[in-house]
C-alpha cells in the first residue's frame, strides 16, 4: 500500500489555509496549531470525500495521531 502521508498532508495544508504545514505520523492537535473541533470535522469530512470512506464516532475517538488516522484509512480501503 503507497503511503498516504503525502496526500493526508495536502488535505491538512488546505483545511488549515496553510501551504507550508508540514505534518508527520506523530503529528496531533496539540502540535499543530489552530487545529481544533471544527478544524478536526473539516478533515474528517475532507477525508472521507477523498478517500470515499466512513469513519464511525467510535473509530474517530481512538485516534492519537496523524499516523493511527492513517493506519485506520488504510484498513479501511483494504476492505473495500
Amino acid at each position: 500500500m503507497h503511503d498516504l502521508l503525502p496526500e493526508i498532508q495536502e488535505i491538512f495544508r488546505d483545511i488549515f489555509d496553510d501551504p507550508s504545514l508540514v505534518i508527520m505520523r506523530d503529528s496531533n492537535a496539540s502540535t499543530v496549531e489552530d487545529w481544533d473541533s471544527l478544524a478536526h470535522v473539516n478533515l474528517v469530512t475532507a477525508i472521507e470525500k477523498k478517500y470515499k470512506v466512513r469513519f464511525a464516532l467510535g473509530e474517530l475517538q481512538e485516534l492519537k495521531n496523524v499516523g493511527d488516522m492513517i493506519d485506520l484509512i488504510q484498513e479501511k480501503l483494504a476492505t473495500k
